[in-house]
């Protein structure tokens, strides 16, 4: 058996990243709370916004702890057995927790400040990357054990949320559709702000699931 200085790392690290993530909800989401309250319109804005107000700190430490969370959610699962580093499920995980990190490296643009820039490009990009790699990562994770006796709860639980958070991308392809084929401007389409937050919210919640199930499979028995 595994002596208890080794076991109780990879359990600490599993929960530790589950933590993270959840100090991500509520930071960031304290300041949706603070915005709702004192200007309820601007929740149309998009999250990252934040980056460009005297919070801005308070965004960049919630999304490089729900990076950091992410990645230490995904090395116990490798580390269980769950999935392999070079697997298509494993990296995508790995490209989600990449793109919020350049998200916060490279802040959105400041419109206000005249434009475009290159920093916003890539802040772009970085966003689409991330938000494109969590339901891609949360289906394949899941998919071998949907079956499984032992992990397939966990399993299951996470393949829906990957399925929600790719249903919950549909508007923002539409309006890059509608865009494309000449109409109105994609980020004109839907009130962009209460789009993103919605996806936001759901794959937050399907990480939170896979840190759940780091949690549980760090928990069982294994041999030296």
């Amino acid at each position: 058996m595994l002596n208890a200085e080794t076991a109780a790392r990879p359990r600490f690290l599993g929960l530790g990243g589950a933590l993270a993530v959840a100090l991500t909800v509520a930071m960031i989401g304290g300041l949706d709370v603070h915005r709702a309250v004192t200007s309820p319109y601007s929740l149309r804005r998009t999250i990252s916004e934040y980056a460009l107000g005297p919070q801005g700190w308070v965004f960049d430490v919630g999304v490089l702890l729900l990076a950091a969370g992410s990645a230490a959610i995904l090395a116990v699962l490798v580390r269980a057995g769950v999935a392999r580093w070079w697997s298509p499920g494993a990296v995508a995980m790995a490209l989600w927790s990449v793109g919020l990190t350049l998200v916060v490296l490279f802040p959105k643009h400041n419109w206000a400040m005249g434009g475009p820039s290159a920093s916003g490009t890539v802040h772009r990009v970085a966003s689409v990357l991330a938000f494109l790699s969590l339901p891609v990562a949360a289906v394949l994770l899941a998919k071998p054990w949907l079956r499984s006796a032992e992990w397939g709860r966990h399993a299951r639980r996470v393949f829906a949320l990957g399925w929600l958070s790719a249903l919950a991308l549909t508007p923002l392809v539409y309006a890059l559709l509608v865009d494309a084929s000449g109409g109105t401007a994609w980020w004109r389409v839907f009130p962009l702000g209460y789009v993103e937050r919605l996806l936001v919210v759901v794959e937050v919640v399907a990480v939170l699931a896979a840190g759940l199930w780091a949690i549980a499979v760090e928990k069982r028995p294994r041999v030296a």
